[in-house]
């Protein structure tokens, strides 16, 4: 900000404070520049357990930035909940028969990492309608019976089992699923998944635990809009809808996007993982990489030491992803750096702008690495406003400019009112910029030798003289002068390093420049980078062709026949001066003629025909 006195006569505060470049550029010295500090502050008091510091104070300035550094530490015998949610389709018999086995291995297995262990179960197969299962009566509620095997129902969700530490109940539930089936290829994971994310009171989730959300298949998943098929066409809502822990929107609304898991993995703090069979590796590979927080495993087969070090490996990744609020006026950067035990997240946070209104404003930038249910509060207080200087000088609008003037005419009565008119005009004089005859630019009224700018809805008047504003010039790119410059009396003053209208064109000639080291190749000139051609016949990037131009031999061999035509003595060879002198000297006889010919043959490789004419008629 500026606490110059004369600066931007008649501007407000959101004029006077601005970015330092742009302070200079509109004429303001270093010296009266008020800089405001750049504060971090780290509050130790909130104690953090995974994830410090969980409180940051910073204070910024247009154009500024700061940086800090949270780290992320993964305790060790944390709490973890693990959720299966496993396709039951016909085709996942064998793998859900390996399944019945891993309860209680994995509970030991784990005991390595964490001593409290709580398991849940939930089963899917795809949405219970037309074209995804058969609607025959007797498919319906046994879409096996072609086989004489009894098997479930088709359902878009079921969950199963809550959140349990009893391994023995785990088993025994997983011991009681059959399987089911369905038409179509695809199944409905990515719908089931949006369920046991978001249920969260009906699956049992512990606000302490860690979250991972295990999914089992053998087939790709259906996605949004798939739906269409079977003439669903209503987004799905991101709630949860279970009654009696079955799924009762499936036939409602539409498969969840991607976008829309995503959102609801990262609100409720989930952990996804993939357990795929080898087929289907490629499919699910490009599905992880639009799930920040997701893990893919590749399984040959769905047996049980396979899964628990699947889920072991998942565990123990550190998060390497931050959730974070970004503001208009502020811009996030992160880096990571990884430690044997803890993530370091970088964040640069830097202040682009201030409001409109110019105000200081406060702002809560919540920032969550994926998966953990513990943040970092970064609260950020933006310098928008100017305390002007240490004599606590503002330019205000509200302040007359008579204030703390003496007006002579008030301090005793004069007969003499001529006088005092006099007085008044030469007064008025200091209203005028160099050339005007007008008081403030038409745009203000001079009061006791100031103008005091008028009010638009346009934008803001001010200057000395109200020659400056913000709205009456050229605009480029939606910023008026193309923010490379100041809209003085209703035209651009440009950045040194720019030109134009609108400030659009670069004042550098460094592009214009020919392969011959010459400026449009001598034939044009540079306007905003680009050469722009004098003479009609040349055309070019760099004004270097031109296909109606004579060659240099025709144009020696005009000046040739001009003096033939003219005679041989410098006086009556006067008619050749024009183009003739600087190319060639004058001759005193037919003989030195025809030696001119022959050298500016020889010189310029001038075909043999042209010469031999040139001689011949000598």
């Amino acid at each position: 900000g500026s606490f110059s006195p004369d600066f931007l006569d008649g501007a407000g505060p959101s004029q006077r404070c601005d970015l330092p470049v742009k302070l200079l550029r509109r004429g303001c010295g270093p010296e009266f520049m008020e800089q405001s500090e750049i504060k971090v502050e780290v509050n130790a008091t909130v104690s953090s357990t995974q994830v410090s510091p969980r409180d940051i104070s910073i204070t910024l300035r247009p154009g500024s930035e700061a940086s800090v550094i949270v780290a992320v530490k993964q305790l060790e015998r944390y709490p973890v909940d693990l959720y299966y949610l496993v396709d039951v389709s016909a085709s996942m018999q064998e793998n859900l028969d390996h399944l019945k086995t891993v309860g209680v291995a994995l509970s030991l297995r784990m005991t390595e990492h964490s001593s409290d262990l709580w398991l849940g179960f939930g089963s899917f197969v795809d949405k219970p309608v037309s074209p995804y299962i058969n609607v025959h009566p007797s498919k319906i509620n046994n879409p096996c019976s072609d086989y004489e095997i009894r098997c479930r129902p088709a359902h878009g969700f079921h969950h199963v089992l809550s959140m349990t530490g009893n391994m023995s109940e785990f088993t025994r539930v997983i011991k009681r699923q059959r399987i089911s089936g369905n038409m179509d290829t695809p199944e409905g994971g990515l719908d089931a998944m949006l369920q046991a994310a978001v249920c969260q009171r009906s699956v049992g989730w512990r606000p302490e635990a860690k979250r991972l959300l295990l999914l089992m298949t053998d087939q790709p998943s259906h996605l949004a809009l798939d739906s269409r098929l079977a003439g669903i066409v209503t987004p799905h809502d991101g709630l949860c809808h279970l009654e009696n822990n079955v799924y009762t929107g499936s036939t409602r609304m539409d498969h969840p996007s991607v976008g829309q898991l995503s959102d609801k993995l990262l609100e409720n703090h989930m952990y996804s993982i993939f357990a795929v069979e080898k087929q289907q590796y490629q499919w699910y590979e490009e599905l992880v990489r639009l799930l920040p927080g997701s893990y893919l495993g590749k399984l040959g087969l769905f047996q049980a030491p396979n899964l628990i070090e699947l889920v072991v490996d998942a565990y123990k990744v550190q998060s390497t992803h931050l959730l974070y609020f970004l503001c208009n006026f502020f811009l996030i950067f992160v880096m990571i750096q990884k430690a044997s035990e803890s993530v370091y997240f970088n964040i640069t946070i830097g202040m682009r702008s201030c409001p409109d209104d110019g105000e200081d404003e406060d702002v809560t930038v919540l920032v969550r690495p994926v998966g953990y249910n513990e943040s970092t509060i970064v609260r950020i207080h933006s310098k928008c406003r100017c305390s002007c200087g240490p004599m606590r000088h503002c330019n205000d609008d509200s302040q007359s400019p008579c204030k703390g003037t003496q007006d002579s005419s008030n301090q005793e009565q004069r007969p003499d009112h001529g006088l005092i008119k006099d007085s008044d005009r030469d007064s008025n004089r200091n209203c005028r910029g160099d050339g005007s005859d007008v008081d403030c630019s038409g745009r203000g009224v001079c009061e006791c030798g100031r103008c005091v700018c008028e009010q638009t809805r346009l934008g803001t008047v001010y200057g000395k003289y109200c020659e400056i504003d913000d709205f009456s010039c050229p605009y480029e790119g939606g910023l008026l002068c193309g923010g490379r410059g100041v809209c003085v009396s209703g035209e651009c003053v440009c950045e040194d390093d720019w030109t134009g209208d609108s400030c659009g064109c670069s004042v550098s000639t460094a592009t214009c420049q020919s392969a011959n080291g010459l400026l449009c190749s001598g034939q044009g000139r540079c306007v905003c980078g680009k050469c722009v051609c004098e003479d009609p016949r040349h055309s070019g990037d760099f004004c270097e062709r031109c296909p109606s131009c004579q060659s240099t031999c025709q144009s020696y061999w005009k000046c040739v026949d001009c003096h033939l035509s003219h005679g041989l003595s410098q006086k009556e060879a006067g008619h050749c001066n024009n183009t003739c002198a600087p190319l060639v000297g004058y001759m005193d006889d037919v003989s030195g003629t025809a030696t001119l010919a022959n050298r500016i043959c020889s010189e310029h490789n001038c075909t043999l025909g042209l010469c031999t004419f040139v001689v011949l008629w000598i």
